[in-house]
């Protein structure tokens, strides 16, 4: 049967539950080191023809300390197309990257899957898996904020997608909630 794309507020909220048995029936093929570093192994949208004329869109990031901000980020990047999949920074890969994140991957992959603009979370383990991410899940537009424009890693993706850049919401950051757990102050509550 055939699920239709519903929408709210102008966003798909686009088969959460398919995503979900489909992940239920991956893992129970895969060996437990495969579940283990991808979520959703062999996942082909185009073999399934309810994801067949989708709007994909990708963004990247950590998204630790969750806030407003992400979820405006968020919600104008599902705007843009009818699935909204995020690929969440890894703890080992925020450590290349010299950040520290507060809440691990599996924690801050939960508060995403949790927020009704997010379809599916993959992992984010190195910056040259872009473009693998993009052909594997057919993505048409990778959505970052506009403090990446000009990234030659996210430049690099226009001959396989669209690449946006959203601006930022201001007076708040993942800096700034740090900062004001530790005594300073958060502009825009």
């Amino acid at each position: 049967m055939r699920m239709p794309v519903y929408k709210s507020h102008g966003v798909g909220i686009a088969r959460r539950r398919i995503d979900r048995n489909m992940q239920d029936m991956t893992h129970q093929t895969q060996p437990a080191d495969a579940a283990a570093t991808d979520p959703v192994p062999n996942v082909r949208f185009a073999a399934d023809e309810e994801y067949h004329g989708l709007r994909r869109v990708l963004t990247y990031g950590t998204y630790d300390l969750l806030h407003y901000g992400h979820i405006r980020l968020l919600r104008r990047a599902a705007e843009l197309g009818d699935y909204l999949i995020v690929a969440l920074s890894t703890d080992e890969f925020n450590k290349l990257k010299g950040k520290t994140s507060f809440y691990s991957y599996p924690v801050r992959r939960e508060m995403l899957e949790g927020v009704r603009y997010v379809d599916l979370v993959i992992p984010e383990e190195t910056w040259e898996q872009k473009i693998s991410d993009v052909q594997k899940y057919q993505v048409d537009v990778v959505v970052m904020g506009s403090d990446w424009k000009d990234d030659p890693r996210f430049e690099a993706l226009r001959p396989y997608c669209d690449v946006v850049y959203l601006d930022r919401t201001d007076g708040i950051s993942t800096t700034e909630v740090r900062s004001a757990l530790n005594g300073g102050s958060v502009h825009g509550r």
